[in-house]
């Protein structure tokens, strides 16, 4: 994954994890760190992009029933951040910074562990994870 996204990816699970805080925590003390990581990065992003339409639409769709970001919203806010981050390389640093902490805070939460935050599945899904792996998906007929 490229820089922007996983930039937008913390961005929307920090929209879906603000919609959902009721659902409680597993693990107080790593969510904390991730949250402030992701504070961190959608702090950024909102006070780069304001009222963008992209960013709009994201916690729009974050805080819908559905509570899910279509890959469409997840594209548009892609680039935003892209355009944004070619005009502007203090604006690429701070950002590049924000994502930084929370990998860090998640490669903390579970060390040597792959972790996968950020992200909506909706259908049939498969996750590879670690060096050097093969994987053969096949779905359907």
């Amino acid at each position: 994954m490229t820089g922007i996204e996983l930039a937008a990816g913390y961005a929307i699970a920090w929209a879906v994890r603000k919609a959902k805080r009721v659902a409680g925590r597993a693990d107080a003390e790593v969510d904390l760190v991730l949250d402030a990581g992701m504070d961190r990065v959608h702090e950024v992003v909102a006070t780069r992009l304001g009222t963008d339409p992209a960013l709009e639409r994201v916690m729009t769709e974050a805080s819908s029933e559905q509570g899910e970001v279509t890959a469409r919203t997840r594209t548009r806010l892609e680039l935003a951040l892209e355009e944004q981050i070619e005009q502007d390389p203090n604006f690429a640093a701070l950002l590049q910074e924000a994502v930084a902490a929370v990998q860090a805070a998640a490669s903390q939460a579970a060390p040597g562990a792959r972790t996968v935050y950020g992200n909506t599945f909706s259908g049939p899904t498969a996750i590879q994870s670690g060096d050097h792996n093969t994987q053969h998906n096949t779905f359907g007929s």
